[in-house]
């Protein structure tokens, strides 16, 4: 069992998103375009190549390796948000 990283390690700056993604996943790229139209700042950590981030995200998802996971600035997190939630949560 490989270690898990720290959600913390992830937070990020004030008015931006870390973004948990995967190449193939069509929730992310739909979230990353709207974002990036938004004018949005993002960081975006794809779990496949990040070693200990897909055990991070199936922790705050009930053991599931759902994405897009975002962490805001708070630390919270939410599970494939629209748009809307994302403004109002940076």
């Amino acid at each position: 069992m490989s270690e898990t990283i720290s959600r913390d390690a992830f937070v990020p700056q004030a008015g931006g998103v870390t973004m948990f993604t995967t190449t193939w996943c069509g929730y992310c790229k739909r979230l990353k375009s709207q974002m990036s139209k938004a004018g949005v700042p993002f960081t975006e950590v794809d779990i496949e190549q990040t070693p200990g981030t897909a055990e991070l995200v199936a922790e705050v998802n009930g053991g599931n390796q759902t994405v897009p996971t975002l962490v805001f600035p708070d630390g919270s997190t939410a599970t494939n948000p629209s748009l809307a939630e994302v403004q109002s949560r940076i």
